[in-house]
């Protein structure tokens, strides 16, 4: 997946913001809490990070290309350092599934708002 359809991807996703943060990585929020990461090296995307649940964690860390996330990885976060490890569509339901994950564990009053 290109950093372009990264980026829109990632921002189609219902009240996204994206903030440059940690050196060169766009990372991706919802109501303030990141659920994509996006390591840039100029133009390029470098790298992707995002969230799974506990049960994808292995099968994902066994697929070459993707690993646990530094300083994340308890937290069952990935990282794709081969952006090719997963067809483009691969990855949109991986990130959407992240943001699922994430809007789930927002508080429920969070959660309205964001309906």
């Amino acid at each position: 997946m290109r950093l372009d359809q990264l980026r829109s991807f990632g921002r189609s996703l219902p009240h996204t913001t994206v903030v440059k943060q940690w050196g060169e990585n766009l990372v991706f929020k919802v109501a303030g809490k990141m659920f994509l990461i996006v390591s840039l090296d100029g133009q390029l995307a470098s790298a992707v990070i995002f969230k799974c649940r506990p049960d994808e964690f292995d099968a994902l860390t066994e697929i070459d290309g993707i690993g646990q996330a530094p300083y994340c990885a308890k937290r069952h976060w990935v990282q794709a350092a081969d952006l090719l490890a997963l067809p483009g569509a691969g990855f949109e339901r991986l990130i959407r599934h992240s943001y699922d994950l994430v809007v789930a564990k927002l508080p429920k009053k969070i959660q309205a708002t964001l309906r």
